[in-house]
């Protein structure tokens, strides 16, 4: 790595950064007073309101991975990067909110392996807990990895060096603090990296002379007038996603973001957490508002570069698409808000990292844990496992950095382990949770076919035996011919095995409700403004009105 990249940080910069970690210890020492059982460690004592388990929903997923990769595919693929906001992402958290929530919070699972476990059997419970496992130390790796990267470039600091120190931090307040030290922190988190990427959107409007100057300039640029539109010439793949609008609509907007929204227990543990059912609900649908505008901070962003950092786009060394942020940190933030810019970042990435942990732990503890090995411990035996598995996990992150490393758009990366991990896992779910008639046999069957399908596809498509446009393409397919093939092994397995009793299935089924429970609503949760239903609504029409400038 040359010079290229290095900041040129001050005594400034550095305080705010040093400020900002001291702060978040010591968030994660104040909710340690908070936690007397394993249900406050691990799912905060479900006791936060719906406006911070919200924020800490949008934060979770707001990881490094998210700012570097989605600027990196706004210089790549132009304006057809907001498809991963405004349909690949609103619509299937509302779906979560307003139709998962009350089987997650209601059934009082502990996790998303639980719910398979009383909806199926062990052994798919088994699968699902160990995929989840692995997929989740995988991610911490990307996002610790995309940490070490900003610090080498930025700060000068051996990759190395910054992946332990970067991983050291996370560690100690979620070992202290549990769920709700990494819920606050991503909380603080969520306001730091909005502060850090508003200058950078701003600045670089300024200097490329505002919108329609940034229009001009992406016309005359390699992506030419495509770059500025997201559904223009997806009749086929003559496009700078090279996806067919099939492919986006299918791929991208049901299978794998409703894979990944409604069945991925970092994000969904954050609504677990929260107070009540009506919170609960409510989770996804807040956090839905924030992530209808974060194009604005990261895919212009993508674009300014693609026009101002000359050379952006090489294989490998300082001008891949993952350094578009780095660059134009660089190039446009004066000192104390380069900074807050650092300090934004690296909250991104410790937010997403603190989202993979805090959910390897609790499924590790619950799911494998106490259910296959020690069963009736004490509380304080868990908890103690959960810090365990903690610092396992982090550890074991270090080492899946290096693996990332491969990558030259880290984001290709991680839509291929979505891919493989949670559109086979989305397709049992959803087809378990709507058709009653589905047994145990089919789930585990199921679950296993889609994924060796989903790993099959992308192993033939790195091996050259079949051809994709893009990577990207290839994560759609992939994702797409997982869930294909988990309904249709769902309908061969059912008929020849036997159904669960109904009463086994009260609260875990559509239209099999569970009657019992009591109503847990506080006052004003009746408020009309607080319908999970009618925000749900109002959010899936403002992402299709905001697909018009762009269309």
């Amino acid at each position: 790595m040359g010079d290229g990249l290095r900041l040129n940080m001050n005594a400034l910069d550095y305080v705010i950064l040093a400020l900002y970690f001291v702060t978040v210890l010591g968030v994660g020492f104040a909710a340690r007073r908070a936690i007397r059982t394993s249900v406050d460690f691990f799912l905060s004592g479900r006791s936060l309101p719906a406006w911070v388990t919200g924020l800490a929903f949008v934060s979770a997923n707001l990881g490094a991975l998210e700012i570097i990769g989605m600027a990196a595919n706004g210089a790549q693929y132009g304006i057809m990067t907001v498809h991963y906001y405004w349909i690949g992402a609103v619509p299937a958290m509302v779906f979560l909110g307003i139709v998962m929530m009350p089987f997650y919070y209601g059934s009082k699972v502990r996790s998303v392996p639980e719910y398979l476990r009383l909806r199926f059997n062990r052994p798919t419970h088994l699968l699902n807990a160990l995929s989840f496992a692995i997929a989740q130390v995988l991610i911490a790796g990307v996002n610790l990895y995309a940490l070490a990267l900003i610090m080498q470039l930025l700060l000068g600091w051996p990759l190395w060096v910054a992946i332990v120190i970067g991983a050291f931090i996370v560690l100690v307040y979620i070992t202290i603090g549990g769920l709700s030290g990494a819920i606050y922190n991503e909380v603080l988190q969520f306001f730091v990296i909005i502060a850090g990427l508003v200058p950078i959107t701003v600045l670089g409007l300024v200097k490329v002379g505002g919108v329609s100057g940034l229009m001009d300039a992406v016309r005359g640029s390699k992506l030419g007038e495509a770059g500025l539109h997201a559904w223009q010439n997806t009749g086929s793949t003559d496009n700078p996603l090279g996806a067919h609008w099939l492919g986006i609509v299918f791929g991208l907007g049901f299978v794998l973001s409703f894979g990944y929204w409604t069945t991925n227990f970092a994000e969904v543990q954050r609504a677990l957490s929260a107070r009540n059912m009506s919170a609960a609900r409510r989770t996804p649908i807040i956090a839905a508002y924030p992530k209808l505008l974060i194009p604005v901070v990261t895919v212009i962003p993508g674009l300014i570069a693609l026009i101002t950092v000359k050379g952006l786009g090489a294989e490998s060394g300082d001008m891949v698409y993952n350094n578009a942020i780095p660059l134009l940190m660089r190039d446009l933030l004066p000192n104390g808000v380069l900074g807050i810019a650092v300090t934004g970042l690296v909250a991104s990435f410790m937010a997403g990292m603190a989202a993979n942990v805090s959910g390897f732990n609790t499924v590790f503890t619950y799911d494998i844990w106490q259910a296959y090995f020690k069963r009736d411990r004490s509380d304080e035996y868990y908890v103690r496992v959960g810090r365990i598995a903690t610092v396992v996990a982090v550890v074991i992150g270090i080492g899946t950095a290096f693996i990332a490393a491969g990558f030259s758009n880290i984001m290709n990366y991680i839509q291929a382990l979505f891919s493989v991990f949670n559109a086979p896992l989305f397709g049992t779910f959803i087809i378990g949770m709507f058709w009653k008639r589905m047994t145990a046999l089919a789930g585990f069957w199921s679950l296993l076919s889609g994924t060796v399908v989903a790993l099959g596809t992308y192993l033939l498509y790195r091996a050259g035996a079949i051809h994709f446009n893009s990577d990207l393409e290839e994560s759609f397919w992939g994702a797409g011919l997982a869930f294909v093939t988990v309904a249709v092994v769902a309908a061969i397995v059912t008929p020849l095995t036997r159904p669960k009793p109904a009463d086994e299935l009260t609260g875990l089924v559509y239209g099999l409700s569970d009657t019992t429970l009591k109503d847990d609503s506080l006052a004003g949760d009746a408020a009309w403004y607080r319908s999970p239903v009618l925000l749900g609504v109002i959010a899936v029409v403002l992402a299709a009105l905001f697909y018009i400038p762009v269309f």
